[in-house]
């Protein structure tokens, strides 16, 4: 997710215009270097029941899908002239005489990014040979994240899974918390009564864990919340769910990557001094910027 932040950050900074392609049946295309066999599959009756399947493309449902697909998307990028980033392996670069590309893979989501307009429309027409493709035109939905540009910038947001959280645990009608976490909380030592299920609260801190991606505001509260997935309380419970009515004032709020960026890091960072009463260990933050928009930040005990 920080490289998808940065990306982004640096598209806008740079005027550079956000594309986004899908390829259909994206493990169909892999090409298998084992020998692979497979039962029958059911209905398909056969003159000699006791052979079975040789497999000569992956398929869905293999083990070895995912990666058979992106090793045959990287050769076909390495082939057109990119270099795949040491840093993040999602991230694929292509700089020749001048012209510069860049393209971010999820799977079989692709976010294409470049100077030029014309590289940019040849580079989809190849990838277009090589596989299925569909294109989706302009960035606008990537991952659950909300994407809309103006002159200005970009904003980036998670609204529609902030309503879907919030319908999820029935406080649509809720009134909203001014902050998600009460002050000099001691969620540590509550001796509440256990939750007799606790999924419900694991699948809720799971969600607001990957809300985290776009609201840094709620990143230590679930930090605090996801250290009681085993054995939940309901103050536990409670306090989670005031971080969903703390949504409910402003479940738009995103980030926004502004278009006049200097690009330069700023790095943020805190901690306090054996703040957790039962292990007495530090709790540290950080938050990282690129330019004026943010892209990493975290909190750790």
């Amino acid at each position: 997710m920080v490289t998808i932040r940065a990306f982004l950050a640096v598209a806008v900074a740079r005027g550079w215009p956000l594309y986004q392609m899908d390829v259909s049946n994206a493990f169909l295309h892999g090409d298998l270097t084992e020998t692979i066999y497979m039962k029958l599959p059911p209905g398909f009756v056969s003159s000699c029941p006791n052979k079975v399947c040789r497999l000569r493309k992956s398929l869905y449902g293999l083990r070895q899908a995912p990666r058979c697909w992106f090793a045959k998307l990287a050769d076909s990028l390495t082939n057109y002239g990119f270099h795949q980033s040491s840093s993040d392996h999602s991230l694929f670069t292509f700089n020749h005489n001048g012209v510069q590309l860049y393209i971010l893979i999820y799977v079989d989501d692709l976010v294409i990014s470049g100077n030029d307009n014309t590289a940019v429309h040849h580079f989809k027409l190849y990838l277009s040979n090589c596989f299925h493709m569909k294109d989706l035109g302009t960035l606008k939905y990537f991952l659950g994240l909300e994407v809309a540009r103006n002159e200005s910038g970009i904003f980036l947001s998670q609204r529609k899974y902030a309503f879907d959280i919030l319908e999820e645990t029935g406080l649509l009608g809720a009134k909203p918390a001014a902050v998600p976490l009460e002050e000099n909380h001691r969620l540590a030592l509550a001796n509440g009564k256990e939750m007799t299920d606790p999924t419900s609260y694991r699948r809720l801190v799971g969600r607001l864990i990957y809300l985290t991606v776009t609201r840094p505001d709620i990143c230590y509260s679930v930090h605090v919340l996801a250290q009681f997935m085993h054995k939940p309380q309901v103050p536990h419970w409670e306090a989670a769910l005031r971080v969903v009515r703390y949504l409910k004032a402003n479940p738009g709020q995103g980030l926004f990557f502004r278009a006049d960026c200097d690009l330069r890091l700023y790095a943020y960072c805190d901690a306090d001094w054996a703040g957790c009463p039962l292990t007495r260990r530090s709790l540290t933050a950080y938050f990282v910027l690129l330019g004026t928009s943010p892209i990493s930040w975290k909190t750790k005990k």
